[in-house]
């Protein structure tokens, strides 16, 4: 009988990983943490190759707004300076100065400042719900729940009206529920030819009250550095009863030391891993191959690698499973966030194919996976948001599993948001989705 890794063991090689600091893609951190991951899966018995993977490294140093009333001079209360975060691969600046205006009205002010107050998107789970194939809610909460998603309306697309309305900057006005400036969007690794940065709430309330009170004109600074770096997807095989495949994987970068995101997609990986290999060769299923992916705040450069590397493989797997954000619903709480009890709301983007879903939605039910949906995995875009999106086009039968809390993408992702509880129910439920594949064929 295979010993699953206790909840305590998991979280230990989480926080092993938190600890390393800040995992962008080509950071020590990241380096770091590949090369751990290898090695934790040659102890498993294995075998394991680092393929590498170019990324792009990009280095944040500073960001400043400095606005003043026009016709005021410092003396006179009429300039505010405030600190920022350098916006993801816009371009640095030793200061850019414009008059400041409302992102609605920058292509009336070509050559402005854009000022975009940003709000998160709220998703009602009864919305989602109709979008389902099917739902596991036995608390029967998605009638009333809504979920903060990390992202306002345009995704990763903040700058783009801002470009087109050939604005010299772009503001970044954080209208959060906590108290942030460290939001890590756009991380589609898109160089934006304009300077840009994000302000935290406070500092947004206090731009907009000076702007509110009549014109201004701003100086926008930034510092950042962009080099190339060299990152690796690490795979690990174990061989199976079947000639056939099954891909389990997720991704070893991050935001920022991130352990949501996606420091619980790597133990849940391992944790399969682990399984796996105590289970006699004969009675796994299929062929198995373990995938931690590099460059995922790098628009998947790792999965993009990894499908260019191995397209042969493709017609023979069975079943590609991600497994991505084991976490904890949070609640603003004095400019902070709060975990609550809760799982966040999970997304199960599955291949529509009736024994599939039927498949996945009884592994979910016997691990009592609550507040899950399954769901198409084109329900809200051509691809599921996931990191191994790009299997979606190239027609391998999938089962991405996701959840995306408010604070996904921001430094607010600490230990106190990882669903400790949810982390052997969800190894469980992965188990028994791909034991279910036996006899199946691609």
């Amino acid at each position: 009988m295979s010993q699953w890794p206790g909840t305590d063991e998991m979280m230990d090689w989480i926080r092993t990983i938190v600890a390393r600091g800040i995992r962008r893609p080509g950071y020590p951190a990241d380096t770091w943490t590949e090369q751990w991951a290898a090695r934790k899966l040659r102890s498993f018995g294995l075998d394991v190759e680092l393929e590498p993977v170019p990324v792009p490294r990009w280095l944040p140093r500073s960001a400043e707004l400095t606005v003043r009333r026009d016709g005021q001079d410092a003396v006179g209360c009429g300039e505010l300076r405030v600190q920022g975060f350098p916006l993801p691969f816009t371009a640095p600046s030793r200061g850019t100065t414009a008059p400041l205006v409302r992102l609605a009205d920058a292509p009336a002010h070509p050559g402005a400042l854009a000022v975009d107050e940003l709000r998160l998107t709220e998703l009602p789970q009864s919305y989602v719900r109709s979008l389902a194939t099917s739902s596991y809610d036995p608390e029967g909460v998605f009638d009333t729940l809504v979920q903060t998603l990390p992202f306002g309306p345009r995704l990763n697309q903040v700058v783009e009206p801002a470009l087109a309305a050939k604005s010299a900057g772009y503001v970044g006005a954080l209208a959060f529920p906590w108290e942030t400036r460290d939001y890590y969007v756009p991380y589609d690794a898109v160089e934006r030819p304009i300077p840009g940065l994000w302000l935290r709430p406070s500092d947004t309330r206090r731009v907009l009250g000076l702007m509110d009170k009549g014109p201004c004109t701003g100086t926008l600074t930034t510092s950042s550095r962009l080099t190339d770096a060299l990152s690796h997807n690490v795979v690990a095989t174990l061989p199976g009863a079947s000639d056939h495949w099954v891909i389990i994987a997720s991704h070893h970068d991050a935001p920022w030391a991130s352990a949501v995101e996606d420091g619980t997609g790597i133990a849940l990986v391992l944790a399969a891993a682990r399984h796996w290999s105590q289970v006699p060769r004969e009675e796994r299923p299929h062929n198995l191959l373990f995938l931690l992916t590099a460059g995922h705040m790098a628009h998947a450069a790792g999965t993009r690698a990894f499908l260019e590397a191995h397209r042969a493989l493709l017609p023979d797997v069975v079943l590609q499973m991600h497994l991505e954000h084991a976490a904890l619903r949070c609640v603003p709480q004095d400019g902070g966030l709060k975990p609550t009890a809760d799982p966040e709301a999970r997304w199960w983007f599955t291949t529509q194919e009736a024994p599939l879903e039927q498949l996945v939605h009884e592994s979910i039910t016997a691990e009592r996976l609550r507040r899950s949906h399954i769901l198409k995995p084109d329900v809200f875009s051509p691809m599921p948001p996931t990191d191994g999106a790009f299997f979606h086009p190239e027609g391998v039968r999938l089962v991405h599993f996701l959840s995306a809390p408010m604070y996904l993408v921001d430094s607010a992702d600490t230990l106190d948001k990882v669903d400790t509880d949810g982390l052997l129910p969800l190894s469980r439920a992965a188990a028994r989705i791909v034991r279910g594949t036996a006899g199946w064929v691609p």
